[in-house]
């Protein structure tokens, strides 16, 4: 079994979208609860914080070197870590009830981002893409969205709706970005824990951060599961592999959601852990526009 550490003991109240920029050795990841913006440079040790008005949801490296961003109000760009926020796309939904969650980058450099519908009562959360300055939905049927990844050869398209305990699949078109075929990949018994941000290794497993479910789960392309990994917090979030192979899985976690009495056992939730792995993750897409 893997010895879990925890590389940040950072505290957040929602820790998501741990990201590895492999240029710089640096770990990337958002309290969406606390509207920041960490990195966390590991050759050398240190962390740096942006801080926001608002809930950022997710984010990805551009290839020009900056970030585009799905905000509470919006999708923006920025040219660095410090840089002003430049209008990429306002959201159309009602700001109340509604904010972009999980998303990566396709491997053509699309952005893709799914929206969570807080009251939770309804498939109000969307799948977004954006290129080029257009903008689609391609699903919505979600009350939060979750766990988008992509097959290494880019044709399998995974989504999860973490409330409803279900990951689909779709078949996605790599040339054109559309995404059909819609299916079941798995579907988790209640009080197990609950699907949330995932990663792709380069055999095509899924890897699941299991909300309330303490742990990782690897599953094979096939939707069985291979192996389980306990996290010492409650509630992770997401994964990300990293790592100067590649081989090193970070987990994000929630702090918020803990009891006081859950966090006098697990003092470090809300922190980002890392685990070595023998699998070998798949280098984030950037986006190119």
């Amino acid at each position: 079994m893997p010895n879990v550490q925890c590389l940040i003991d950072a505290q957040a109240k929602l820790a998501e979208c741990p990201r590895w920029d492999e240029k710089t050795d640096t770990l990337y990841y958002v309290d969406i609860d606390s509207f920041q913006l960490c990195r966390f440079n590991l050759s050398t040790d240190t962390l740096e914080t942006r801080q926001f008005d608002e809930e950022i949801g997710c984010f990805s490296l551009t290839e020009s070197g900056g970030f585009i961003a799905a905000f509470r109000s919006g999708v923006y760009t920025f040219t660095d870590f410090n840089s002003e926020l430049m209008p990429y796309w306002i959201a159309n939904y009602d700001r109340q009830t509604t904010r972009f969650n999980d998303g990566r980058c396709d491997f053509n450099g699309r952005f893709l981002a799914g929206t969570m519908y807080s009251p939770k009562d309804a498939f109000k959360g969307a799948l977004h893409q954006f290129s080029n300055g257009d903008h689609t939905v391609l699903d919505q049927s979600a009350w939060t969205s979750n766990g988008l990844a992509f097959s290494p050869d880019g044709k399998t398209m995974y989504y999860s709706d973490t409330p409803n305990h279900v990951v689909y699949t779709f078949d996605y078109d790599m040339d054109t970005g559309k995404a059909s075929n819609k299916k079941v990949f798995i579907e988790f018994p209640r009080g197990l824990g609950r699907p949330d941000g995932a990663a792709v290794d380069t055999d095509g497993n899924y890897w699941s951060a299991l909300y309330a479910g303490q742990r990782i789960v690897k599953i094979s392309p096939q939707g069985d599961i291979l192996e389980e990994f306990p996290i010492p917090a409650i509630y992770p979030t997401m994964v990300a592999f990293g790592g100067p192979q590649m081989k090193t899985l970070f987990v994000s976690t929630c702090r918020a959601a803990h009891s006081e009495e859950e966090l006098d056992t697990y003092p470090q939730a809300g922190g980002i852990f890392a685990l070595e792995t023998s699998a070998t993750g798949l280098i984030e897409p950037r986006f190119k526009n």
